[in-house]
This record gives C-alpha cells, sequence and structure tokens, in this order.
C-alpha cells in the first residue's frame, strides 16, 4: 500500500468545523443536525454542506479563524502520520470541511501530508458570503482518491482509505484497503476493518507492512 486517503472531520480530528464555526454564529444545532442527517446518508453531502454555509452568512472572518484554531487532530494522528511519511507512503486528506482547519490541526502538531483536497468559504468585506466552493462539493471522493493515485502512478489496489461517514463511502468502496473509523452504521458494511482508535489504526497500517 503506497498511498492513504484519510477523512478528516471525525476520522484525522474529532472537531466537528462546521459546528465550531455555527457556536461562532449561534447556529451550532442547526449545523449539528444538517451534519448528522448528511452522515448517515439521509441527505446530499453537497445540499448538506450548501445548508449549513448559508447559516454562516455574516460571520467574521476574524471569527471563522477563530473556529480554525479550535481544530485539533485526535491523539496519536500526528505519530500515525508522521511514520506514514517515514516509511515514504503518500498520505492524503480528502475532506468535504475546509482547508483552513486541516492547516491549522497538521501544523499546530508539526506534521504535514503531501496532499490536502478540501473546500473553501469564500470571504467578502472581512465576512463569510454563506457561499462554500472546492472539489468536494459535488466531486467525490472515489474520484479525487482515483486521481491522485494516477497522478502518481500507484494502482487503486495500493490505495487506503480511511473515513466514518457516508460522504466516504464512495472512496472506501474504491480503495484497495477499506479501514472505517468508528463508522457510522451506513458505512460500515463498505469497511475491510473498523478501527476505534489512532493506536488501533497505526496497528493495522504496521500489519499491513505499511510502515516498514
Amino acid at each position: 500500500m503506497t498511498l492513504v486517503a484519510f477523512d478528516f472531520d471525525g476520522t484525522l480530528s474529532d472537531s466537528e468545523m462546521t459546528v465550531l464555526l455555527g457556536e461562532r454564529q449561534g447556529v451550532a444545532d442547526e449545523m449539528a443536525d444538517i451534519t448528522e442527517r448528511a452522515m448517515n446518508d439521509e441527505i446530499s453531502y453537497a445540499k448538506s454542506l450548501r445548508d449549513r454555509a448559508a447559516l454562516l452568512e455574516g460571520l467574521s472572518d476574524e471569527k471563522a479563524q477563530e473556529a480554525f484554531e479550535d481544530v485539533y487532530l485526535r491523539p496519536d494522528a500526528a505519530t500515525v502520520i508522521r511514520e506514514l511519511n517515514e516509511a515514504g507512503v503518500t498520505t492524503a486528506v480528502l475532506t468535504g470541511g475546509f482547508e483552513r482547519g486541516v492547516e491549522v490541526a497538521l501544523e499546530r502538531e508539526g506534521v504535514s501530508v503531501d496532499t490536502i483536497v478540501a473546500n473553501r468559504l469564500p470571504v467578502a468585506d472581512g465576512e463569510l458570503t454563506g457561499e462554500v466552493e472546492g472539489p468536494l462539493i459535488e466531486g467525490t471522493k472515489d474520484d479525487a482518491l482515483e486521481r491522485l493515485a494516477g497522478e502518481r502512478e500507484i494502482a487503486m489496489s495500493n490505495t487506503v482509505a480511511v473515513g466514518d461517514g457516508a460522504n466516504d463511502l464512495p472512496m472506501l468502496e474504491v480503495a484497495g484497503l477499506a479501514v472505517g473509523f468508528a463508522p457510522k452504521s451506513a458505512v460500515r458494511p463498505a469497511c475491510d476493518v473498523v478501527v476505534a482508535t489512532m493506536e488501533r489504526l497505526r496497528d493495522v497500517f504496521d500489519d499491513e507492512g505499511l510502515l516498514d
């Protein structure tokens, strides 16, 4: 296995970026409800993301940055990423969440990944516009994973996907190894392996020979 693609919110991080943003706007409960419905495959991810972004219209960019500063990696996640990098494995974050939050969390731990594929919240006149843009609104994570593998001439059989929610299903279904991180019930059947901690995920990677 030479390419590992991680989901972010709910996987590498137990933070939920849109909820953190929603707290600054007083709409966290509405955000959480929309997120949960999307993760359980009750509504499309694209619709859920647009609905959540719309609730953030008018939030100052300063308050948005405060929310992103509250995004943290799970315990041991940085260690897992670092060991994969040291072993020469290509690492990627594929998330419907937002670049700024991913970057803050990685930088805090002093780790990096080869590629971040994420969405963005446009800003105008110092405030969020209520819009969302990026490759993973209508685009799906299987396309992103296949594109990354193709660019690096890595066979899909040599890829690993790690995720927890319904929008991770496409990449879990096409990856050579599908790992569910405490996956939602709708996602579990697509997983080859299920883990609940980063320590256990590291063990899976070790067993597969990724850390050699």
